[in-house]
């Protein structure tokens, strides 16, 4: 049984002074890690991390925020995220590595949006860049890890559509109307999981009728905040709900660290407690959530050894 972190930043800078203490706790606790890429300097460098030691793996692809320049000021970190645009041949270049495992993240992020901002431009040049990363990610028969943020209504519209384009040259225009019946995964159509997932059980449904995974985070050991109780206590529901074969657990550190870290850099190691939350909700032990989540895993990225 391995304990897996489905998606980290362990190349990011946030660990550049302590790389080797933080990977010994991971090492401490025999685990698997999925360092997931947001542009290509750390696409490269989770990469470059993967080949170096035995127990990491990699996933790379464009985030949305790196779609545009823009201000991103987290509890955690704050930056100015550097300008990108999709580059299909050096992305499908780094994607031959024997110990890539998956392409993201990539996807839709209407929280952090440069000042003045047109959400119409910027809804396209998402989707532009998605598209283009799924074509690749299908091409290579390779998952994706799916970044949503405040836009998990606009991307279930999205990916229904998506798969019905599959081998053409149409693009997905954000005017369009969605139009099942979609290409499920099982008949060539998506794989992947929705990262650091945090809506609603309405909305969970619509991904989890796609065929995707859920991935959580130490978002979910949460309590409820008493000012707005209401994402908690919907974010709870879902994992109460979700099939316990179509779920992940991550951390995204460097951010978000669970409850018992609150206002700590987050490590890897610490997808334990996400796995403990889980278990307690569903009336599990952890070693079971641990399992399952390794085997579900393992499901998803394929190329996991």
């Amino acid at each position: 049984m391995k304990l897996i972190d489905s998606h980290c930043h362990l190349q990011f800078n946030g660990y550049k002074d302590d790389f080797a203490e933080v990977y010994k706790r991971c090492l401490e606790k025999d685990m698997i890690l999925n360092v997931v890429g947001s542009q290509k300097e750390t696409s490269e460098r989770a990469v470059q991390l993967a080949e170096k030691y035995e127990n990491i793996y990699a996933t790379i692809g464009l985030h949305p925020v790196h779609t545009t320049s823009t201000e991103v000021d987290e509890e955690e970190v704050a930056f100015t995220s550097r300008e990108e645009k999709f580059d299909y041949e050096f992305y499908k270049k780094l994607a031959s590595h024997p110990k890539v495992i998956g392409i993201g993240e990539c996807g839709m992020e209407l929280f952090h949006l440069p000042k003045d901002a047109d959400k119409k431009e910027i809804k396209k040049k998402h989707f532009e860049s998605f598209s283009q990363q799924m074509k690749l990610a299908q091409e290579l028969d390779l998952p994706m890890s799916i970044h949503i943020r405040d836009a998990y209504d606009e991307m279930a519209d999205l990916l229904r559509v998506l798969p019905l384009v599959r081998g053409s040259q149409r693009g997905y225009s954000p005017s369009e109307e969605p139009t099942p019946p979609f290409i499920p995964p099982s008949q060539g159509g998506i794989m992947g999981v929705i990262h650091c997932f945090t809506g609603n059980w309405t909305q969970a449904q619509k991904f989890l009728d796609l065929g995707l995974y859920l991935g959580f985070t130490g978002v979910i050991t949460f309590p409820p905040r008493k000012s707005n109780p209401k994402a908690d206590l919907d974010l709870r529901e879902v994992v109460e709900h979700c099939p316990l074969d179509k779920m992940l657990i991550e951390t995204d550190s460097p951010y978000l660290a669970p409850q018992a870290y609150r206002g700590q850099r987050c490590e890897p190691w610490m997808v334990e407690e996400v796995a403990q939350k889980i278990a307690e909700i569903r009336g599990l032990t952890t070693d079971e959530v641990i399992k399952i989540t390794e085997e579900n895993t393992r499901r998803l990225f394929t190329k996991i050894k």
